[in-house]
């Protein structure tokens, strides 16, 4: 956890989550994270995880205001359960989340770190389309 605490200093330092937030929480959730030099980082977290990495690293909760609320409205004094409701206002299996990640490997990619593909291959018809029903 220590390595997935530097990626997120890393991003806060380089203001990389901003307007990205819900890509950042995709890569850290669904992705493969490794070093360059192939060093496995992460196969991914769990919204557990992620939530108390993100209070360790006293993550900007003002962030939080990008995903359309204040984060004084979710659990002010408990940071971890803050984060974890945060993560889930995110939609991090959304397109927009995989989008914004899409935007934020190369830029991963210029301070050292791998990031692999999406788990799941979506596009915008199939993700706005309603689920089909069975007769």
């Amino acid at each position: 956890m220590d390595e997935i605490r530097i990626l997120l200093e890393l991003i806060d330092d380089n203001h990389l989550a901003k307007n990205h937030l819900p890509g950042v929480f995709h890569i850290l959730i669904g992705r493969r994270i490794s070093k360059a030099d192939g060093t496995v980082i992460s196969t991914g977290l769990t919204w557990r995880q992620l939530a108390g990495v993100l209070k360790v690293a006293k993550f900007d909760k003002k962030l939080v205001n990008e995903l359309g609320t204040d984060p004084d409205d979710l659990a002010p004094r408990d940071r971890e359960k803050m984060w974890y409701l945060a993560i889930g206002l995110a939609r991090v299996d959304s397109v927009n989340a995989i989008q914004q990640a899409d935007q934020l490997v190369p830029l991963l990619k210029q301070h050292g770190y791998i990031i692999g593909p999406s788990p799941t291959t979506v596009n915008a018809a199939s993700a706005t389309a309603p689920p089909k029903r069975k007769k």
